[in-house]
């Protein structure tokens, strides 16, 4: 068994971009690590969400640890940053916030992670964070020094199929369920090529479970919001699978001719190219 450690920017995350893969790994008995950067203190507060005296680092905290429990993750910590906010905006540049945060420092916090856990697989995002987002793209570059830090053998990067969702859009705007089109520009240059992508996992079987734990972040995800209006076979097809770029060790030749079936292949890959198995002997080729 291996231990997979997820990098992410917000509570909501998780269960958004890799919620699926997260539980499939628990539940075949990897331990499956979390850290996420921050507590979300800049998200959007529904009317009447928050009880008498209740902050939204509070709710979103509480959120996530229901979220943790639904996937099965076995550790969930913070990097103690706070939200820096949509890019643009004046918090972006504050102080204590992560994308204005020293990247070796961060970086060192989460090899600390790393090191206690022995990780043997790190999942950050792309170069571009899947969408821009500040907080996002600082996951990448702490993630990616992170990982060099604390010599972590295998690195995925989460991220969006953007041929799909280019596809995606179009379908959405003639139908009588998708979405406003503002909300789905943008779409168009979310994520990479199909013909980046190295790993594709297929997580239908834990679709519901997925779905679940995108609902329990309701101060973010409103059961009238994009996500949890659409019907269940449409919600399948959007979110029935994950995709990431292996970045360590990388793969050879072109990735679609390199397609892996799920995050340990690369974990296995450890032991076939590099002569040594994963971290701490735990991961199984």
């Amino acid at each position: 068994m291996a231990t997979i450690t997820f990098f992410h920017a917000h509570p909501d995350d998780e269960a958004i971009a890799t919620g699926g893969t997260m539980a499939s790994l628990a539940d075949q008995g990897h331990r499956v690590v979390l850290v996420t950067a921050t507590r979300g203190e800049l998200g959007e507060i529904p009317d009447g969400l928050l009880g008498p005296g209740e902050s939204l680092t509070e709710r979103r905290m509480s959120e996530l640890a229901d979220a943790c429990r639904l996937l099965g993750v076995a550790r969930q910590t913070f990097l103690d940053y706070h939200d820096s906010g949509m890019a643009g905006e004046p918090t972006n540049d504050e102080p204590g916030t992560f994308a204005a945060a020293d990247v070796t420092e961060a970086a060192a916090a989460l090899a600390v992670v790393l090191d206690d856990e022995a990780s043997d697989v790190l999942v950050i995002y792309d170069e571009h964070g899947g969408y821009g987002h500040p907080d996002h793209v600082q996951v990448h570059r702490v993630g990616m020094q992170a990982a060099e830090l604390a010599a972590t053998p295998v690195v995925y990067m989460a991220t969006m199929n953007r041929d799909f969702m280019r596809s995606f859009a179009a379908l959405a705007e003639d139908s009588d369920w998708g979405p406003p089109e503002a909300t789905t520009d943008g779409m168009d240059t979310m994520g990479e090529p199909a013909s980046r992508l190295t790993t594709e996992v297929d997580v239908t079987p834990w679709i519901e479970t997925k779905r679940q734990a995108m609902r329990v972040h309701a101060s973010q995800i409103g059961e009238t919001s994009f996500f949890l209006s659409m019907p269940d076979d449409v919600f399948t097809m959007v979110f029935g699978q994950e995709w990431y770029i292996r970045v360590k060790p990388r793969v050879d030749g072109s990735a679609e001719g390199n397609r892996e079936a799920g995050l340990m292949a690369g974990a296995g890959s450890v032991s076939e190219d590099g002569g040594a198995s994963a971290r701490g002997g735990r991961a199984e080729p």
